[in-house]
């Protein structure tokens, strides 16, 4: 039996953990690709874990063991209906909806019953352990998070790169009827067990200070549960934080999602190990360290600097979340409803970082709040060392100083609006003191920026947008042989490609962000002052395309970024087939590439040359001699058309270069990409 339990809580953490990537993978390209999918995603598991270890514990306590093994079974007998977890297309967004809500109730209708069971399995499995063997489980737990663990660092790197999302659903959903047919043996040979002893049988199943079976248990008190609270709270809303601070700046993809995750989840495999991980006061200076330098760095774009100090920070203050979580653990008694509180800690940090702090805040600053946080729990967890709790409180109020100042700095008189919703943080600013610059940001990155005084500049296409861009030499070379021209683009930001419109043509935006479509229309004055016809259209541009009928461009300019954070979905075969249908056959597809951490110009070739179309890169470096050169940024576009007489076009031809491809270069399709290959 011990074989069996052991065997049951490592599938079932195995599963409940791949499932995460396997499913939010599946439903990432509905919403955009933005990284608020992922914590979305994670939100409804951490509740779904949260409703299976209540469900645990009020069935160990309120149940007989032959009633609570039945009804397991049945349960997991309907959960099998359900199978396989293939999310339906009939969830697709429409537009205007609460993209939140509905990743929500599609997970729900997906996978909500098996994950239900899955998150069951290791307080019940505990406690029939406990029962059966009259030992305590906690080691169970460790083991537990092995397998999530496992789990999670097998998607990345033995998954995701060779199996395809379809069939990745469906081995999941095999391997679930193995785990579901592990439980119920499991549940049947435990029918029959006696009560959960109240104290520690064996003193060395005890953390420091609890009672063993030769002396009276006593009920852990409020202010320990609030602790409980407190403690798991803090190691979610740490996980969450980081996480969008590492994925808002380059890409929302499983492999950014997966490393953090696996870090928070080897924490409690430490420290819920026998062996001694936790050194406390090794790990309390260490987390004293790590605060300091996360804060100080949190600004940074250098990501070869910020990844590795956040990371190394993430895992250090969990484990001293979670480390002083393990030194509070209760009798065996109490275990469920411990577990239970562990689980409500994770929910509310998750509701904290995923949904709270995209309606409150205007900007990422829940990151610097919850160092804070971790800092004050830091002081109340080390209040008996007198040596360390004055040099803490100095670190808290140094740090909440700091962190009061950018907060501040944030909301200088440069600023002109700010807002933020499921899909990032926005700011625009003044610059030169008078509004002669105006600036949109999304999270850390310029999207765009207009001239304001004098008033006939205006119209300067500037950022990545000039007239010697990728995107200015192509249209400036169609209108010079057309009347007018029909050009679609997907990615607003300020609408400074509306600069280019001449009287008789006409500019269509695709934008997924309604708060992007408001600032550029209130703050800015592209879309107001073209000559051009302005069309906009809300909602995934890819979707729209999909749904609407041919559009016959000229030109259609893909650039939709999300703080440097790029939505792999429009970069695939299939989206490829979707922009075809809407061009003229002498149309000309523009890729915007410009990335400081991925390759995308390969992949952009590769897609193009697998349906036939030619490929090649414009680069431009802004030079002293073009006008208003301080407002152009660096910029790649790739151009792509089946057409070669439009490669041939002088103005074209002599811009272009080669685009080289890596060594084991594939296509990308909407059921198999990964942006961890083109890393730079």
């Amino acid at each position: 039996m011990p074989i069996l339990y052991a065997c049951t809580v490592f599938l079932s953490a195995f599963l409940l953990f791949l499932v995460q990537p396997v499913i939010a993978k599946q439903i990432l390209p509905w919403f955009g690709g933005s990284a608020s999918v992922w914590t979305t995603c994670l939100v409804f598991f951490q509740a779904l874990l949260l409703g299976g270890y209540a469900y645990s514990h009020w069935s160990a306590r309120r149940l007989r063991p032959e009633r609570q093994t039945s009804v397991h079974i049945v349960l997991l007998l309907l959960s099998c209906l359900l199978l396989p977890i293939v999310a339906s297309p009939d969830w697709k967004p429409l537009g205007g909806e609460d993209p939140g809500l509905r990743i929500l109730l599609l997970l729900g209708a997906t996978v909500g019953l098996p994950y239900l069971m899955l998150s069951t399995t290791g307080p019940l499995i505990q406690v029939w352990y406990a029962r059966n063997l009259s030992r305590v489980p906690y080691r169970l737990f460790a083991l537990s998070n092995l397998g999530s663990l496992i789990g999670l660092l097998a998607y990345p790197f033995a998954i995701e790169p060779w199996i395809s999302t379809r069939v990745q659903s469906i081995a999941w959903s095999v391997g679930y009827v193995g785990f579901a047919a592990l439980c119920a043996l499991s549940a049947w040979l435990s029918r029959h067990a006696g009560p959960v002893k109240g104290a520690y049988a064996r003193a060395e199943d005890a953390p420091p200070d609890a009672v063993t079976a030769s002396e009276p248990v006593k009920p852990p008190t409020v202010g320990t549960r609030l602790m409980w609270l407190a403690l798991s709270a803090a190691g979610s809303m740490l996980l969450l934080a980081v996480s969008n601070h590492i994925c808002q700046n380059i890409a929302s993809i499983p492999f950014l999602w997966i490393v953090p995750l696996s870090l928070y989840l080897l924490t409690f495999v430490l420290v819920f190990d026998t062996s001694g991980w936790y050194h406390r006061w090794a790990f309390l200076a260490l987390a004293g360290v790590s605060i300091t330098l996360m804060g100080a760095t949190m600004g940074s774009l250098d990501l070869k600097l910020v990844i590795p100090l956040h990371l190394g920070g993430l895992f250090v203050l969990c484990m001293f979340c979670h480390g002083e979580l393990s030194l509070a653990r209760p009798a065996p008694r109490y275990l469920t409803a411990y577990f239970l509180s562990i689980s409500a800690g994770g929910v509310l940090g998750g509701l904290i970082v995923g949904f709270g702090a995209p309606h409150v805040l205007h900007g990422y600053f829940e990151l610097g709040m919850v160092l804070v946080l971790v800092a004050l729990l830091l002081v109340q967890r080390t209040r008996t060392a007198s040596i360390i709790v004055p040099a803490t409180f100095a670190l808290v109020a140094g740090y909440a100083v700091w962190t009061s100042y950018k907060l501040i700095d944030v909301y200088d008189d440069s600023l002109v609006a700010s807002s933020r919703n499921f899909y990032g943080s926005l700011r625009v600013r003044n610059l030169g003191g008078e509004g002669e610059v105006r600036t949109l940001n999304h999270g850390a990155i310029r999207h765009g920026g207009q001239i304001r005084e004098p008033a006939e500049k205006r119209r300067v296409a500037t950022t990545y947008y000039g007239r010697d861009s990728g995107v200015g030499t192509v249209i400036l070379a169609m209108q010079a042989r057309r009347p007018n021209i029909r050009v679609g683009v997907i990615g607003l930001g300020t609408g400074t490609i509306a600069a280019y419109g001449r009287p008789g043509d006409m500019f269509r935006f695709y934008d997924i962000n309604s708060q992007v479509i408001d600032f550029a229309k209130r703050y800015f004055t592209f879309l107001g002052d073209s000559r051009a016809r302005i069309e906009l259209a809300l909602g995934d541009a890819r979707l729209s395309l999909e749904r609407e009928a041919a559009q016959n461009l000229d030109v259609l300019a893909i650039d939709a970024f999300s703080g440097d954070s790029v939505p792999a979905h429009l970069l695939t075969a299939e989206a490829l087939e979707v922009y075809a249908r809407h061009l003229k056959p002498d149309g000309v597809l523009l890729f915007h590439t410009t990335n400081r951490y991925l390759e995308l110009a390969p992949v952009v070739r590769m897609v193009a040359e697998n349906r036939g179309m030619s490929a090649a890169l414009i680069e431009h470096e802004p030079t002293s001699a073009e006008e208003d050169n301080e407002l152009l940024s660096n910029s790649d576009w790739v151009v792509v058309a089946r057409d070669q007489a439009v490669m041939q076009m002088k103005e074209i031809a002599t811009r272009i270069k080669e685009i080289t491809l890596p060594r084991g270069a594939t296509v990308w399709t909407d059921d198999y990409n990964n942006l961890f290959r083109v890393l730079k």
